[in-house]
């Protein structure tokens, strides 16, 4: 028994209906969690960042509690891959102790087109809580922050496993966060559903990278190779080897075209069109990404 639960038995579920809706924010560091938590700020809601900086950590339930205690609704990123064999477990657990602990809505960040999410979808859903699942498309800050960034800055182009065919609907973080916080604000309406989130348009990795050449002022490289010869790259970056081994694997699924095809889960939350990527280019190359 969780000590969410312990308390529960003894102090009952009496909540004040009357104070500021408390949001716990998973990853509240990281690409999109820092964005959910200043969309959520915005929002006027109480946003409770959970990371390794503040006491949280997803691989200790004994942290997990002090957090949860009081809140209202959580946005949930598992910090690696929502695909990875642990991912499951920890997401059935972390959400199982939330609705322990009086957390009713959660909002879980999955990935489009990724079989290997589903399990840990189905963990959230098992859950008791009032779920929505957000599937996004890939981030278009993964090109702006990161390891990918610093390879566009300093080597001039980037490698990776994407075949010069493959399009992807690039979708922009800040998108994704404020789905978030409207899923997690909505009173309900998007709860059991699964929200699938795109940027407006398709675009080769390729294509993309000229765009941010583009906006960078730079000539930049594109250089696809296959998904094995990838490997040396992650080690590169400091992915360790079992983790190296896991992202391949995914790389070969995910980056097969599947996922060649727009959605209009932003504009159908938002009543918005998505952020485009030159505009995200620009933006990022003004800021120095690229420099």
């Amino acid at each position: 028994m969780g000590p969410c639960r312990a308390r529960q038995l003894t102090e009952g579920m009496t909540q004040d209906t009357a104070r500021k809706t408390t949001v716990v924010v998973t990853g509240a560091t990281g690409r999109t969690g820092g964005r959910v938590a200043r969309a959520a700020e915005a929002a006027g809601l109480t946003v409770r960042a959970a990371s390794r900086g503040t006491g949280f950590d997803w691989s200790d339930p004994s942290t997990w509690a002090e957090v949860l205690r009081g809140a209202d609704a959580a946005y949930l990123a598992y910090p690696t891959d929502i695909g990875a064999p642990e991912a499951a477990g920890a997401v059935g657990r972390l959400a199982g102790e939330a609705v322990a602990c009086g957390v009713r809505r959660l909002v879980l960040l999955s990935a489009r087109g990724e079989e290997r999410a589903r399990p840990a979808e189905e963990a959230l859903r098992a859950s008791g809580a009032d779920w929505t699942i957000v599937r996004a498309a890939w981030f278009t800050q993964n090109f702006s922050e990161g390891p990918l960034a610093e390879e566009l800055r300093l080597g001039g182009g980037l490698v990776f496993p994407a075949a010069d065919a493959v399009r992807e609907p690039f979708v922009d973080a800040r998108d994704i966060a404020d789905v978030v916080v409207a899923a997690l604000t909505s009173n309900g309406r998007y709860a059991g559903r699964v929200i699938d989130v795109t940027g407006p348009r398709l675009l080769t990795w390729g294509e993309a990278v000229a765009e941010i050449g583009a906006a960078a002022g730079r000539e930049l490289s594109y250089r696809a190779v296959p998904a094995r010869e990838y490997r040396a790259h992650l080690t590169g970056f400091g992915v360790p080897a079992e983790e190296a081994d896991f992202l391949i694997d995914l790389f070969e699924e995910l980056l097969d075209g599947r996922n060649a095809h727009l959605s209009d889960g932003v504009e159908r939350v938002l009543g918005r069109k998505p952020h485009d990527f030159t505009a995200f280019a620009k933006e990022a190359a003004e800021a120095g990404a690229w420099s």
